[in-house]
């Protein structure tokens, strides 16, 4: 059979442009390169697309700290004519002709729809939810909204927008949410600008620099009991893996808890619940995931509270690939290998 040429795209500006980079060096190293012709695209913090031939591009990729993209990169751009094309902006005899993109781009320009548009212009199938359905997974306001009234229970919630900043009062907010409670940007992944709130003091702190990531915040009542993950794959007909459970040292799971400390969470793989609520767990997660018009992949992110109900918290449309994250990790205790799965991926791109 002919090789695929897969083009996988990676790093890019936001915040969780390191994470990118080990997710995508993870996924390259493990993929089956007797099916595929690899075209790694790099893209640097100032949205400037790289092509990389050779092996080291992606470098100290064992420390999420220190972990960057090489300089070696020859600069490219899409050509924007429905080709599938990519060409070289200073060498113009350069041109990439992909069969598939497989986007491996946590948070804003390549989870929210951004990068998803540009691969249509481009008439590229690639990995992943759409657009409409990248847009609605990367925005937590209307990810809830779409779902309220579905019967998935939520924690309580409240959004404001940057114009009313001044007139947010905290007081109003501990009354309905109670303290401590959650706040985070709307349009953000990977815990990146959540913080825990439990005095005025910590409310005053915070509420500034957060609108400094996202035109709206949202405020979320804090739910005590079990953070549990789900793993979805699939387009119209999406099956659901084994759930985990993440055990935070931190005092949640926040990004530094996720990728920067080595000890910062325990991840008990599957998670030790009842077949009635591992069933009720997989049938959310698959009922969010439609509701949301994701394909391809998702991970539901939810807890368990002390009466065994599950609470629906946030969907992750471009999980993480790393060695440690909880996607790949979770189907591979439900029977489908890294490789496997990547494999799927790609055919569920390509239908």
């Amino acid at each position: 059979m002919k090789k695929i040429n897969l083009g996988i795209f990676f790093g890019g500006k936001s915040a969780e442009h390191e994470i990118s980079l080990i997710s995508a060096k993870n996924i390259i190293d493990i993929i089956d390169k007797n099916k595929y012709n690899i075209f790694p695209i790099g893209i640097n913090k100032n949205n400037e697309f790289s092509f990389y031939g050779g092996d080291h591009y992606i470098l100290d990729s064992h420390d999420a700290k220190k972990v960057h993209l090489s300089k070696s990169g020859k600069p490219i751009t899409f050509s924007l004519r429905n080709n599938r094309e990519f060409i070289g902006v200073l060498d113009k005899k350069l041109k990439i002709k992909l069969d598939v993109a497989f986007p491996v781009l946590h948070g804003s320009f390549g989870e929210d729809g951004t990068i998803q548009g540009i691969f249509e212009v481009a008439g590229l199938p690639y990995v992943g939810a759409d657009v409409l359905g990248s847009v609605i997974g990367m925005n937590k306001d209307i990810a809830k909204k779409i779902l309220e009234g579905s019967g998935i229970k939520m924690a309580k919630f409240l959004v404001f927008d940057a114009a009313n900043k001044d007139k947010i009062n905290f007081s109003d907010i501990a009354s309905k949410l109670k303290c401590p409670f959650f706040i985070k940007p709307t349009n953000s992944g990977s815990s990146v600008g959540v913080y825990k709130i439990k005095s005025k003091n910590d409310f005053d702190k915070r509420i500034k620099n957060i609108f400094k990531l996202s035109s709206k915040i949202m405020c979320e009542e804090a739910v005590v009991g079990k953070e549990i993950e789900c793993s979805v794959l699939g387009n119209e007909k999406p099956i659901a893996s084994l759930p985990g459970e993440v055990i935070s040292h931190h005092e949640f799971y926040s990004y530094e808890a996720k990728y920067l400390d080595e000890n910062g969470a325990q991840l008990i793989i599957p998670a030790d619940l009842s077949n009635g609520l591992i069933k009720k767990i997989q049938e959310t997660s698959i009922n969010v995931f439609k509701l949301l018009r994701c394909k391809g992949m998702a991970r539901v992110d939810g807890f368990v509270n002390k009466n065994n109900d599950y609470i629906f918290n946030e969907i992750n449309t471009i999980p993480g690939f790393t060695s440690i994250s909880m996607y790949p990790k979770l189907w591979e205790a439900s029977g489908l290998d890294p490789a496997k799965l990547i494999d799927r991926l790609i055919q569920l791109a390509l239908e």
